[in-house]
């Protein structure tokens, strides 16, 4: 019997929208359909499959969950996130379009738009997102997207989504929001006035470090049309094994969100009291800059990375993260397991240097994405690390020290 998703609660669509039992063996998990074609009744007619290219009933069951959690049709999903904002790109924009961007964004976005779609003649400006007159200034007559990140990686910036909606509307472009740090158990752009919601659902959705995605959220029938085109034209679709491992992880999406909000929230409280740690970046503290900003677009909730800087400059933080035992450096963010990521040399090694200072990606600035762990596990593995990263940092010798050998 078909449901009406919107009219449900996040958590009963998050464990049931696209779960409808099998037809054919009453299966209540949605099965892997590993096929690669499909038997057609004659010339011209099908069953609503041709060749798992185009589409694979794994995917789309996956799909409608994604959609459901957003009050929209179903999602479109990509073999990788990257590959979802590809295709949006793509989508929005010709040979001598322009894009505006949050200038603190993913460094994979970053290579993207500068290493690839730049050579196709896809030019992009990144901009202050947090300046309405700024972005305001940046978007030209060629301006086909506004892309932002919000929270940006790996600062925590946030962009007041339905301010940028307002003027995105109001300039007759749309505005797309990669909701990856947060998903929509935690911020829902689309209800907040943007056009695209997109995210990689490698991180917080499939949540176990198990399965490589992306997908794209809209309420534009037109642009899911075109977004599904290109997926079939480029081979980008998600493999149905990989979609299926993510949506039994969105099954959990809501619970486990909140747990690792509150177990973040409290990690981020605990690194303020140590004399190790020179500042804390995260929407859920009280001295956050960005603080009824952080409220009115997430709730009580504030996903679960965070971000310090740690006193004793790039030493320490890679005595830090080379010490911690529990905690795994990693790049990846979101799962059950706590990741920690130093972004200059890792996330953002292919932003510049003089740029990655500017935006406040500093060499000694670490990225923390906290998982289900017992906090006070979570504690004793990083008050080792912090001992080790001030021990490093004594010993490193100065910048004028340096300059005598």
């Amino acid at each position: 019997m078909a449901t009406n998703h919107q009219l449900q609660g996040l958590a009963t669509r998050a464990a049931r929208a696209g779960g409808e039992p099998d037809p054919t063996t009453g299966a209540i998990t949605p099965p892997i359909v590993q096929s690669t074609t499909y038997r057609q009744p004659g010339i011209g007619r099908h069953l609503g499959y041709t060749y798992s290219r185009a589409d694979n009933p794994t995917v789309a069951a996956l799909e409608r969950c994604l959609g459901a959690l957003e009050a929209a049709p179903p999602a479109v999903a990509f073999a990788s996130g990257l590959a979802a904002e590809t295709a949006l790109f793509v989508a929005c924009c010709g040979q001598g379009d322009h894009v505006v961007v949050s200038d603190v964004v993913y460094g994979g976005t970053v290579r993207l738009l500068r290493g690839v779609l730049a050579r196709l003649g896809i030019a992009a400006t990144f901009v202050d997102a947090t300046d309405l007159a700024a972005t305001a200034a940046a978007i030209g007559d060629r301006t086909r997207l506004l892309f932002v990140e919000t929270p940006a990686n790996p600062t925590l910036r946030l962009c007041d989504v339905r301010a940028l909606a307002d003027l995105a509307r109001t300039r007759g472009v749309p505005l797309a929001v990669d909701n990856t740090f947060l998903t929509a158990a935690v911020q829902r752009p689309l209800d907040l006035g943007a056009a695209v919601s997109l995210c990689s659902t490698t991180k917080l959705v499939e949540g176990h470090n198990g399965a490589i995605g992306g997908a794209v959220v809209t309420r534009d029938p037109a642009l899911l049309e075109r977004l599904r085109w290109l997926r079939k034209s480029t081979g980008a679709i998600q493999s149905p094994h990989d979609a299926w491992l993510t949506l039994r992880g969105a099954r959990t999406l809501p619970l486990r969100a909140a747990q690792q909000g509150r177990n973040a929230l409290a990690v981020a409280e605990w690194l303020q009291r140590r004399r190790e740690v020179a500042a804390v970046h995260y929407p859920g503290l009280d001295d956050f800059p960005q603080r009824e900003l952080a409220r009115r677009q997430h709730g009580e909730l504030h996903g679960s990375v965070l971000a310090c800087e740690l006193r004793g400059g790039a030493a320490a933080a890679h005595a830090f993260a080379e010490r911690l035992e529990l905690c795994l450096l990693a790049e990846s963010l979101g799962s059950v397991e706590t990741l920690v990521t130093h972004p200059a040399s890792m996330t953002h090694g292919d932003v510049p240097a003089a740029e990655r200072a500017r935006l406040g990606i500093a060499d000694a600035l670490v990225r923390l994405s906290i998982g289900l762990e017992d906090p006070a596990d979570l504690f004793a593995d990083l008050d080792q690390a912090l001992r080790a990263a001030a021990a490093a940092a004594a010993a490193a010798p100065t910048a004028q020290e340096a300059g005598r050998g």
